[in-house]
C-alpha cells in the first residue's frame, strides 16, 4: 500500500518537529536577544510545546485541503487516553501528601541502609521510585522521583554533569522499571493483553534483569558522585514539607489506585480526578500548589506526539517486519529514541506473524532506548518539564542528554540481552 499525501506531509512533519526538539535550547536564548517576540520564541523553546506545535500544522494542511471534516476525523479517530491520564496522574502524584508517603518509605529504607543519608537517598531515589513504577504506573514514579531530585538535589550547586548523568538514568530507570508488571510500562500495555503476557511472564522474563540494571545504574552514580553527596549531607534538612494527617494521605493514595487501575477508562478516572480537586480545595492547607501547568504541558506534548505519531506507520511497520531479533533489538533501541516506545510496540504488534523471540527483542528494545531522548517514553517529558529549570540557561540540551544516556542504556542493554 502507498503512502497518502498526508502521509508523506506528516513524515516530514515529524522530522522537523525531531529536529526542533534538539534545536529548542537556541530559540530559549533568542528569547532573551530579541525582546520584541521573547514571548513567541520562548513558546518554541519549550520542548513540550514542540510537537503539539507541529501537530497543529499538520492539521492545517489537512484542513486546507481536504476540509476541516477530514481534520476533524482525523482527530475523532485518535486514542488520546494515555495524555489525559499522564496529565491526571502527574498532578496527583506531585501533591505533598504522595510526596510525603513516598519519602516515609524512602526514610525508612535509608535507616536499614549503613550509608550516609544523602548517598543512600540519592540512591533509592533512582531505583526504589523507579522500580515503584510497575504498581502505580511509570508517570507517578517519574513525577516522584523528579520532584525529590528537584527539592533535595538539582536546587543545590552541584555540577552540571552530575544533573544530566542523573536524569539520564532516571529516564533509563524508570523506563525499565515499570516492567515488573504488565500494566505499567506504556510500551509493556500496548502489547500485553494482544500477546498474552501477564504478570508471571512479565517478572520471569524482564522483571528481575530490568531490576538488576536499575541497581547497576544507580550504584554507578552514587560511587561517581559520592563526594559530592557527602558534602550535602548538612543540606538534609532542606527538603522539609509540613505535616500531613494520615487520613488525607490516605485519601490522596486511594485516588491515586483509582485512577491507575481505571487508567484505561477515561471517564471514569476523571470523575475521581474532579472529586479530588474539589478534595484539594476544601483542605488547601495540606496542599502544595497542584502542577497544573506542568500537567497541562506534558499532556499537550503527548497528545502532539499521537497526531503526528498515528501517520508514521507506513515507513516504521516496513523497517520492523524486515529485522531478526538481534537487528530487531538494536534497532527498536534507537528508532525510540526518535518516536514514543509505546507507539513502537503498537506498530510492531500490528506486524502479522511476529515470532517470541522478535516479540522479546521488539519490546526490550523498546524500554531499553526509553531514555535516550525526551520523546522516547510517555513519562520523560514529566521529568524534563520538572527539572529544566535547575539547569544553565534553564533547559535541558537534548543532545547532552543522549550522550549521558548511553552508558545506562548499554548496562540495561546487557542486561536484556546477556542474561
Amino acid at each position: 500500500m502507498n503512502p497518502s499525501w498526508i502521509e508523506y506531509i506528516a513524515a516530514v512533519l515529524f522530522f522537523l518537529a525531531l529536529i526542533h526538539t534538539f534545536s529548542a535550547k537556541y530559540f530559549v536564548q533568542l528569547s532573551h536577544r530579541e525582546s520584541r517576540h521573547s514571548g513567541a520564541w520562548l513558546m518554541l523553546g519549550e520542548v513540550e510545546v514542540i510537537f503539539g506545535f507541529w501537530a497543529f500544522i499538520l492539521l492545517g494542511f489537512m484542513a486546507a485541503v481536504g476540509g476541516y471534516e477530514s481534520a476533524v476525523e482525523y482527530m475523532d479517530t485518535r486514542d488520546f487516553t494515555e495524555p489525559l491520564f499522564v496529565f491526571v496522574i502527574l498532578v496527583i502524584a506531585g501533591t505533598r501528601p504522595i510526596l510525603q508517603a513516598a519519602q516515609l518509605l524512602i526514610d525508612t529504607l535509608e535507616k536499614i541502609i549503613p550509608l550516609p543519608g544523602m548517598i543512600t537517598y540519592y540512591f533509592l531515589t533512582l531505583t526504589i521510585v523507579p522500580l515503584l513504577g510497575s504498581f502505580i504506573t511509570e508517570p507517578a514514579a517519574m513525577t516522584l522521583a523528579a520532584i525529590i531530585l528537584r527539592d533535595r538535589y538539582f536546587s543545590k550547586k552541584i555540577p552540571e554533569t552530575m544533573k544530566y548523568l542523573t536524569i539520564a538514568i532516571l529516564f533509563v530507570n524508570v523506563s525499565i522499571g515499570g516492567v515488573l508488571t504488565s500494566y505499567a510500562a506504556p510500551p509493556v500495555l500496548m502489547v500485553a493483553s494482544k500477546w498474552g503476557w501477564g504478570l508471571d511472564f512479565m517478572l520471569a522474563t524482564f522483571g528481575w534483569k530490568a531490576a538488576l540494571a536499575i541497581f547497576i545504574n544507580a550504584l554507578i552514580a552514587s560511587w561517581i558522585f559520592r563526594k559530592i553527596l557527602l558534602g550535602m549531607d548538612d543540606l538534609k534538612d532542606d527538603y522539609e514539607v509540613g505535616r500531613v494527617p494520615p487520613l488525607v494521605m490516605l485519601i490522596h493514595l486511594t485516588t491515586l489506585v483509582l485512577v491507575v487501575i481505571f487508567s484505561h477508562h477515561p471517564f471514569v478516572f476523571v470523575g475521581f480526578f474532579l472529586f479530588f480537586l474539589g478534595f484539594t480545595e476544601a483542605y488547601h492547607r495540606y496542599q502544595s500548589p497542584l502542577m497544573l501547568r506542568e500537567g497541562l504541558l506534558v499532556a499537550f506534548f503527548l497528545a502532539g506526539l499521537v497526531v503526528l505519531g498515528g501517520m508514521q506507520k507506513w515507513w516504521l511497520a516496513p523497517i520492523l517486519s524486515r529485522l531478526n531479533s538481534a537487528m530487531l533489538f538494536v534497532g527498536a533501541t534507537f528508532l525510540t529514541a526518535i518516536t514514543d516506545n509505546a507507539a513502537l510496540t503498537y506498530l510492531g504488534s500490528l506486524v502479522d506473524g511476529l515470532s517470541d523471540a522478535n516479540k522479546y527483542a521488539l519490546v526490550a528494545g523498546a524500554i531499553t532506548g526509553g531514555g535516550l531522548t525526551v520523546i522516547a517514553n510517555a513519562p520523560n517529558p514529566v521529568s524534563f518539564s520538572l527539572l529544566k529549570n535547575t539547569f544553565e540557561h534553564q533547559s535541558i540540551n537534548p543532545l547532552m542528554l543522549f550522550v549521558y544516556a548511553l552508558p545506562p542504556t548499554v548496562v540495561a542493554a546487557c542486561c536484556f540481552v546477556f542474561l
